[in-house]
């Protein structure tokens, strides 16, 4: 479905044609209409957070496939955002969960979409790991991972949260904050999910090499078969 298409089946038809321009002005169709689903969840969308990303469903899938048989699970998703994993996850699992992110204009709208999809979550304001006194089964994040040398469609670059999208040491910065403090947080058996960018994985599988010896690494891919996430379990 093109942009147009979307604008028609999901935008308001009183503001059709005010809508359309602003997306011939290059403003992202999710913001105009205003939500979009992510895994049968529906979720707030604006510019105050990222536009979730089909990749990001894939996440979601697989950490469900590998803990579904678990209980009582305790989840923390890092860099929340709009909340879309952290309210997909507490939809499909038995857990409790927590969401942290370092922006309070986005923490208020993941707050919005937790009520909207009637979850309870726990929000936490803070950098990544910094505000938490737990362990966890799972930490999972999708965090900015996009080098500031990057080349990126203007749509995004223009539209989207720079505190989103960009990090810095060739994108890495946010996993190597993780990965240094993660020990300390993870429950003996718990598992960290990563979505990656596609040229990422290697560098990433090594440096957590150097925190988790003796964990199973794994880097799988995307629908597109590009690597997309990073697993360590």
């Amino acid at each position: 479905m093109n942009a147009i298409e979307y604008l028609k089946k999901y935008g308001d038809s009183n503001t059709y044609e005010e809508d359309l321009k602003r997306l011939q002005q290059g403003e992202p169709v999710q913001y105009i209409v205003g939500n979009v689903d992510f895994y049968g969840c529906p979720i707030i969308a604006n510019p105050n957070v990222l536009i979730p990303r089909f990749e990001t469903e894939g996440l979601v899938e697989k950490v469900i496939a590998k803990v579904k048989n678990r209980s009582n699970l305790k989840i923390v998703d890092l860099g929340t955002g709009s909340g879309c994993i952290a309210i997909a996850l507490k939809k499909q699992l038995n857990c409790e969960m927590d969401a942290v992110d370092i922006s309070a204009p986005a923490l208020q709208v993941a707050m919005e979409n937790a009520k909207i999809n009637q979850v309870d979550i726990t929000f936490y304001k803070g950098d990544f790991l910094e505000p938490l006194h737990d362990t966890y089964d799972v930490i999972i994040s999708n965090p900015p991972y996009i080098a500031y040398e990057e080349e990126i469609m203007d749509i995004v670059k223009k539209n989207e949260p720079a505190i989103a999208l960009y990090a810095e040491g060739h994108g890495l910065l946010c996993y190597k904050k993780i990965l240094t403090d993660a020990k300390s947080y993870l429950k003996p058996n718990g598992i960290i999910a990563f979505e990656i960018g596609y040229q990422q994985g290697e560098v990433l599988k090594e440096y957590a090499r150097k925190f988790f010896p003796t964990k199973k690494i794994t880097i799988e891919k995307d629908l597109q078969e590009k690597d997309r996430y990073l697993f360590i379990e």
